[in-house]
């Protein structure tokens, strides 16, 4: 999968060190990935979330931390669109608008 926006995901990684290992690492799962559906991407990210409108979330790091993504199967792309602790994501009350 072609990943857009990964510059979110390197500042975010020099900014909050402990996350840059576990943030590498779901970039170089996701690169390797064929997701054709949401079935195929739960297969690699058993717990991965689908919220609406294209968008998935990710548990990085355990759960410590969020990752907000639109996923576009047909073009084989993943676009970052959030990142943050699991705390900052209980207090967005629509995945939708980000």
């Amino acid at each position: 999968m072609l990943i857009t926006n990964k510059d979110i995901l390197y500042k975010y990684s020099r900014k909050h060190g402990i996350v840059r290992n576990p943030i590498e690492k779901w970039i170089a799962e996701v690169v390797a990935a064929q997701w054709t559906s949401f079935n195929d991407l739960r297969i690699s990210f058993p717990s991965a979330d689908y919220v609406g409108n294209g968008r998935v979330v990710f548990d990085i790091k355990g759960n410590d931390y969020r990752l907000i993504v639109i996923v576009l199967y047909v073009i084989n792309a993943v676009e970052i669109r959030w990142i943050g602790t699991h705390a900052e994501y209980d207090k967005i009350k629509d995945c939708s608008i980000i």
